[in-house]
């Protein structure tokens, strides 16, 4: 079991390349992954060899054994690797949207706990300790996240950091701009030699005045998502699966059309070849399509950016579809006579 781990790891270390660790590292440390996890990526790279074979195997190997030798061995060299790198990169792909949307709900509680944790620090000073002795006297475990990154400010600052550097490299690290506009304010107050507690009273009054009208913004946004969720959830599964309805009454109409005698008609009218549970499919997909963007779309309405608006999606698809297949269940058997 330890060489096969082993193994592992080190099929995971040789499919990261080397230059890529030190970006990578960073990045998953502000997801609050410490590690970079190799035997993740040796799991991967033989998952994706699995798939490969499996696929290679059934598709590939028989349309390509019609071909010579030599191009039956180069060509399945050249698709098993273009698919496995292929599948791989879409493995990564998933697994970097999941990392970086961890990433934004952690920095959205570290701007949740902010007010909290700098009125700690501003009554710390007020009781008479310097700044950095605030700032360590201000973690706690209610701060969790925020905590543990201003622990590590406190570390930088013990071993000899400035502590204008060391909050200045937590203000780079996170995409906040409330974060790192706070920490500029107090740099710039350190270096000025002003009192440092009334600008934070100041900071922490100006963040909660611009959180209360963001959701007050966000509560006269309802009406909008209310529209929107009602449209994607139950009007547009209601209109495709009509429209399926009524395709396969026209399909039936037209059908029953030509096969009586047509020859008073000015026209010809010939059967239509057409499947249905094409359309069907089309609609499923169509509803999955609306339902993803209408999602963004209700996002960029109540907060102002798109990641928020990931929480929408399963609730925005799973809803419009079981409308769908009760729309379709109903409307089927309204139309049940009609359609022979």
């Amino acid at each position: 079991m330890g060489l096969k781990i082993i193994f592992l790891e080190e099929f995971g270390k040789a499919f990261v390349p080397k230059r890529a660790i030190p970006d990578l590292r960073m990045f998953l440390l502000k997801a609050g992954i410490t590690k970079v996890p190799y035997k993740f990526f040796g799991a991967l790279f033989y998952l994706t060899a699995i798939i490969t074979g499996i696929i290679y195997i059934l598709y590939i190997y028989p349309f390509l054994q019609q071909y010579s030798q030599l191009v039956l061995l180069a060509s399945s060299t050249v698709s098993w690797f273009a698919f496995q790198i292929s599948l791989a990169f879409f493995f990564i792909m998933i697994v970097y949207f999941y990392v970086d949307l961890q990433i934004y709900l952690r920095t959205k509680r570290m701007e949740e706990m902010l007010p909290d944790f700098l009125q700690v620090v501003s009554s710390n000073l007020k009781g008479g300790m310097s700044f950095e002795n605030a700032l360590m006297g201000a973690i706690k475990p209610r701060f969790s996240i925020l905590a543990n990154e201003m622990a590590e400010v406190s570390k930088k600052v013990v071993t000899g950091h400035d502590v204008s550097v060391a909050l200045s490299e937590l203000g780079e690290k996170y995409n906040s701009p409330m974060l790192r506009r706070s920490i500029d304010l107090m740099i710039s107050e350190l270096e000025s030699g002003g009192k440092i507690s009334d600008l934070i009273d100041n900071i922490v009054k100006n963040i909660k005045e611009t959180r209360a009208l963001k959701e007050e913004i966000s509560a006269s946004a309802i009406s909008y998502i209310i529209f929107i969720a009602a449209i994607v959830i139950v009007i547009s599964p209601l209109l495709f699966s009509l429209s399926f309805h009524l395709l396969n009454i026209i399909i039936s109409f037209v059908n029953r059309l030509a096969g009586t005698a047509t020859s008073n008609l000015p026209f010809n009218v010939s059967a239509v070849e057409v499947d249905p549970s094409s359309f069907r499919y089309f609609s499923m997909a169509a509803i999955a399509t609306i339902s993803f963007f209408s999602s963004l779309i209700v996002s960029i309405v109540e907060k102002g950016n798109v990641k928020s608006g990931l929480k929408y999606i399963p609730i925005f698809l799973i809803g419009s579809l079981i409308f769908y297949w009760i729309f379709m269940n109903v409307l089927g058997f309204v139309f049940s006579g009609i359609v022979v």
